[in-house]
């Protein structure tokens, strides 16, 4: 089986804890790469949560324009509350994806969704913290990747070092 990528790309992230936790994310469900465009993250950067120290394993590239490091063969996907946008449950995840999410206090400019192959949406009501949006894009993404993922992380190596129990 040939390896499946993931890439994220934040448009002007402003909240360090956000991209804290995007990171995790990133660790969590095995992103390769976490872009981000602006100036509002470098300033606040030395506040961010990344408990899982995740940016130790996985890029946190600073860029001038999302477009300018596309990974290579990667399908943009936007993942943006917009009309028009396919519903998440409903999206096949390209193999190689590079997932752009907009700004905490925006939306992602025209000029880039007219850039991403793919729109797509989480149904909610009203929109979602952007860390919160990242944690389940990259669910889904797993959960419908198949059913080996059970196999290839097993509970006990994949466990916080404090969690013990059994059922």
């Amino acid at each position: 089986m040939s390896k499946k990528y993931s890439h994220i790309g934040l448009v002007n992230p402003k909240n360090p804890v956000n991209v804290g936790m995007i990171m995790r994310a990133a660790g969590c469900y095995e992103a390769d790469t976490v872009f981000y465009s602006g100036v509002r993250f470098a300033r606040a950067q030395k506040f961010a949560a990344d408990t899982k120290d995740a940016s130790s394993k996985i890029a946190l590239v600073e860029v001038e324009n999302l477009l300018d490091d596309i990974p290579d063969g990667a399908s943009l996907v936007a993942v943006e509350l917009i009309e028009g946008a396919t519903p998440l449950m409903d999206f096949v995840h390209p193999d190689n994806a590079y997932y752009i999410f907009g700004p905490e206090d925006g939306s992602i400019k025209k000029e880039l969704l007219d850039h991403c192959q793919h729109v797509v949406y989480i149904p909610t009501v009203g929109c979602m913290n952007l860390a919160a949006t990242v944690h389940v894009v990259l669910y889904d993404r797993m959960a419908k990747s198949g059913r080996a993922v059970i196999d290839e992380r097993p509970i006990a190596e994949n466990r916080d070092v404090n969690n013990k129990a059994k059922i």
